[in-house]
């Protein structure tokens, strides 16, 4: 089956203005060539979809409440169509990006996941499996501390996920979480086996296990599967470190499948954190939000799900998104700007799967417009809903807090807040009961205030 088709360019915004590197003016009489296809202005960053839909010929409709996220949630739109440039009045921080999901590789995409075959000197083929055996005595012993102690710690311990149904497929991530054969991995990689499809686990050994899904956060882009029968296996989970107490330029190692090779292992360094990420999925149906952790590691579409560990083999992040470049034409890859779910916020979400096969979302009670206008540099809570639901929920979190329909959120918890989405990964990185400062803008005036969030279940 081929693999899905990379989306076009997206839309870009408007006109660029004139760029300091410019060449100089053509001499008089000079027949100008015709203008090229506006570019985005210098500074921003773009993430096409791997793949989606083409660009919306207008703004996409306000998201609903930030205490909403799953079905009905609408994708997020093309790049920088509904999220222009802040007004000049105030300096961005750290400004929303808009990422691709690491779309799973459609089964019978190269390799055909696990236990493809090359060929021996002889002509002969071998499994992957067997190739990892390496020479009659082994390779040599590397010290634990180094990639390559690391990787041989890690592997045995990473899985490849085969799921879907008659028609379609789908390979990606996925690591082992406890001893009870519970598999972290992201949503989009098991979406499809989720209704009645099937869903295998193989490990680094060859090794393959049914598995069912155990809960799914669409909004986090995170899941939680079970082996259906260890067969005596013995598992052992990864370490988990601390996402919080990464730095930027700390060591990253990524494990996963990228295009079905199952088993690879790249390197890089955090490039930054707390970076706010709205993504879409391959279909473009779905949309998450995470404040996510920057590696220049290389991720590839089936690297989702995977884990990016620190320099001391810890889980620090789930690999789950990617900017890429292309023609539109060509399947996109990585270009060393890779998004990871923090995995302290993945960790508090896998124990409410295991616990009640739900995801629960802090939330404060407010729609928020989806974008920004060039007067509104951060998230307004809008005049009106389309669904006719009150802006602001009587009673709830943002009322009690003394916000109303209007009022633009630009500061979270002390970070600065661009957008709508911006504000949602913000949110999301907290848990329900916390208190936390915010500042907002009314009628020209600052206002700061303190607001508890309270939470919602499912999806």
């Amino acid at each position: 089956m081929a693999q899905p088709p990379a989306a076009p360019p997206a839309a870009p915004q408007g006109q660029q203005p004139p760029s300091p590197y410019a060449p100089p003016a053509p001499p008089a009489g000079h027949q100008a060539p015709p203008p090229a296809e506006p570019q985005e202005a210098p500074g921003t960053t773009v993430l096409r979809a791997l793949p989606a839909g083409p660009a919306p010929a207008a703004p996409p409709p306000a998201l609903p409440p930030a205490d909403a996220a799953g079905p009905g949630m609408p994708p997020p739109a093309a790049p920088w169509s509904a999220f222009p440039e802040p007004a000049p009045r105030r300096k961005r921080r750290n400004g929303l990006v808009i990422a691709t999901l690491v779309a799973a590789l459609v089964a019978g995409g190269v390799g055909g996941g696990v236990g493809y075959l090359v060929a021996d000197d002889d002509g002969t083929s071998a499994s992957s499996a067997a190739l990892n055996q390496g020479s009659e005595d082994g390779p040599a012993a590397r010290p634990p501390d180094s990639v390559a102690g690391i990787a041989d710690a890690a592997l045995p311990s990473v899985v490849t996920i085969e799921a879907g149904t008659a028609t379609e497929g789908s390979t990606g991530t996925g690591f082992v979480y406890d001893e009870d054969g519970h598999i972290l991995t992201n949503n989009h990689v098991v979406a499809s086996a989720a209704d009645g499809g099937t869903l295998t686990v193989t490990f680094s050994d060859g090794e393959t296990y049914n598995a069912e899904v155990v809960g799914r956060a669409e909004g986090y882009d995170v899941a939680v599967i079970r082996l259906t029968d260890l067969n005596g296996r013995e598992l052992t989970p990864l370490p988990l470190g601390d996402s919080d107490a990464m730095a930027v330029g700390d060591a990253t190692i990524a494990i996963g499948a990228p295009f079905g090779l199952s088993g690879t292992v790249t390197t890089g360094i955090i490039s930054a954190k707390d970076r706010p990420v709205a993504s879409s999925d391959a279909t473009g149906t779905s949309a998450s939000y995470m404040n996510a952790l920057q590696t220049d590691a290389s991720i590839n579409p089936g690297n989702s799900g995977g884990p990016l560990l620190n320099a001391d083999g810890e889980v620090i992040g789930i690999n789950s998104a990617i900017r890429s470049t292309g023609d539109g034409m060509t399947e996109a890859g990585s270009i060393g700007l890779g998004f990871a779910i923090p995995i302290n916020q993945a960790k508090r979400v896998a124990e409410d799967l295991i616990e009640g096969g739900e995801p629960i979302y802090p939330i404060i009670g407010a729609s928020v417009n989806s974008g920004q206008t060039q007067q509104t540099a951060g998230a307004q809570i809008v005049e009106r809903t389309g669904d006719g639901t009150e802006p602001v929920t009587p009673g709830g979190p943002a009322a009690e807090a003394g916000l109303q329909a209007g009022d633009v959120i630009t500061e979270f918890g002390g970070r600065a807040i661009d957008s709508g989405p911006t504000l949602i990964s913000q949110i999301w990185t907290y848990e329900p009961g916390d208190s936390v400062e915010l500042t907002y803008e009314r009628d020209g005036e600052e206002h700061t205030t303190t607001i508890v969030l309270g939470q919602r279940e499912g999806d």
